[in-house]
């Protein structure tokens, strides 16, 4: 039997961010806590681009395009929804992650979902600090481990195997 998995060892992948702007108080924490992840996964930020676009709705054409570049082995998505009262919340939480899931079965290329989707500020805040527990670090641990998966996925079997 052959199994296959990934790890938090990334020296050699690189990484594109796609970071929304809108709520950057949030989204910048998001930002350090993926790099934080990146940079302890051993990344060479000579191997990470970030990509910044207006709102969370912009999201899944960023991540495209990052991946249809052909540059990355895995893409970030960062971004920050906070319910307000009107249905304008759930379209955009609808809309992001459809999005993100069609680029990513478009491209083949891992997208880390770490769009928080949070009922208050305070929410948002809470899962952006520092360490483990920061969204943008776990998403960015998922974005090593299918860089790993799929590159072991996609590599071609030598004689021996």
């Amino acid at each position: 039997m052959h199994t296959i998995e990934g790890s938090q060892a990334a020296a050699g992948f690189r990484f594109a961010l796609v970071v929304s702007k809108y709520h950057d108080f949030v989204t910048e924490r998001l930002q350090a806590g993926a790099l934080a992840a990146l940079a302890a996964a051993g990344v060479s930020s000579a191997n990470i681009t970030v990509v910044r676009v207006p709102g969370a709705f912009e999201i899944p054409i960023a991540a495209q395009h990052a991946a249809e570049s052909g540059r990355y082995d895995a893409v970030v998505c960062l971004g920050c929804l906070i319910r307000g009262a009107t249905p304008h919340f759930e379209y955009l939480a609808s809309a992001v992650s459809h999005g993100l899931t069609a680029a990513a079965g478009a491209t083949g290329v891992p997208m880390a979902f770490g769009v928080l989707t949070t009922n208050s500020v305070e929410e948002a805040v809470e899962r952006a600090g520092e360490g483990p527990s920061n969204k943008g670090w776990e998403a960015a641990a998922a974005a090593i481990e299918m860089a790993a998966v799929v590159a072991q996925l996609t590599r071609q079997p030598s004689a021996k195997e």
